[in-house]
């Protein structure tokens, strides 16, 4: 059973994954944040691997993508930094004291890494499942991937690494589609609160029919609900229909323009605004 599977066999309800963007807001962030994230209260974390052209995503993650591109990040890099994150090896500087000076560190919550075919086939698609699984990562969210070439190319590869495999679906998304991809997917199925990009405010009201009819199929995978979840109100509202919701814009918003001794406080605060 995955650390994916784990989490929602342990916890059946009010699941939050928080979406960061790899190499954001510095160069060296991506350990520190995803620390911090664990540390207040973050279940699940999903890193985006930052993309020149990323289709799904909304202004706010657009550009801290390309804020991390200037950073420097690649999926190569990525890799390198997350080599000790399942590891006990973080120490923490003497000044920053606490979760504000850690340079590193032991994640034990799921980690997902979301992100787009074009630069992974440029790293070799197998390549990249095999790193992405020895330094400790559960899951891929490629929204670019069809689901005809996931079953007759990619998925098999993505399972002999042991990692799961997320798929989306959106209003739009037909009953049979959506039975189909649930039955491609593990560890939960990511269900999309509009087809439109991520980050436009939703009326959490206007969703609740399509999460509603998600919920009467009674699904294999446990479901979480993104796109406009930005604080209690909103996840409460996804975690009424759902096991959880994912945060991302909202959260990439939280670290704008923070200097990295910053950041753990700016995290700690937004995170208890949604939970709290």
């Amino acid at each position: 059973m995955s650390r994916i599977q784990e989490l929602f066999k342990r916890k059946k309800d009010h699941v939050l994954n928080i979406y960061c963007t790899a190499g954001y807001p510095q160069a060296d962030s991506t350990l520190p944040v995803m620390q911090a994230l664990q540390d207040n209260g973050a279940n699940l974390i999903e890193l985006g691997m930052p993309y020149s052209d990323p289709l799904a995503d909304g202004p706010v993650i657009q550009a801290s993508s390309s804020i991390a591109l200037a950073n420097g990040m690649t999926i190569k890099k990525l890799f390198a930094q997350l080599k000790d994150m399942r590891s006990k090896k973080g120490t923490v500087d003497a000044e920053g004291g606490g979760s504000g000076g850690l340079r590193g560190g032991h994640i034990h919550v799921p980690v997902i890494l979301m992100g787009y075919m074009n630069p992974v086939l440029q790293y070799g698609f197998e390549k990249f499942c095999a790193d992405a699984a020895a330094v400790g990562i559960d899951g891929l969210i490629l929204p670019d991937l069809p689901e005809h070439e996931f079953e007759t190319e990619y998925g098999p590869i993505i399972k002999k690494y042991g990692l799961d495999f997320i798929f989306l679906v959106t209003p739009e998304t037909s009953a049979e589609r959506i039975r189909k991809l649930n039955a491609l997917s593990t560890g939960f199925l990511y269900a999309v609160s509009s087809s439109s990009t991520t980050g436009k405010d939703k009326d959490m009201g206007g969703v609740s029919a399509y999460l509603q009819r998600l919920q009467d199929m009674k699904l294999s995978n446990p479901i979480l609900v993104g796109f406009g979840i930005k604080d209690k109100a909103s996840f409460e509202a996804a975690c009424a229909y759902t096991q959880g919701a994912i945060i991302g814009t909202a959260f990439i918003q939280a670290l704008e323009n923070k200097m990295e001794k910053e950041v753990p406080a700016a995290i700690e605060q937004f995170l208890n605004k949604v939970l709290q």
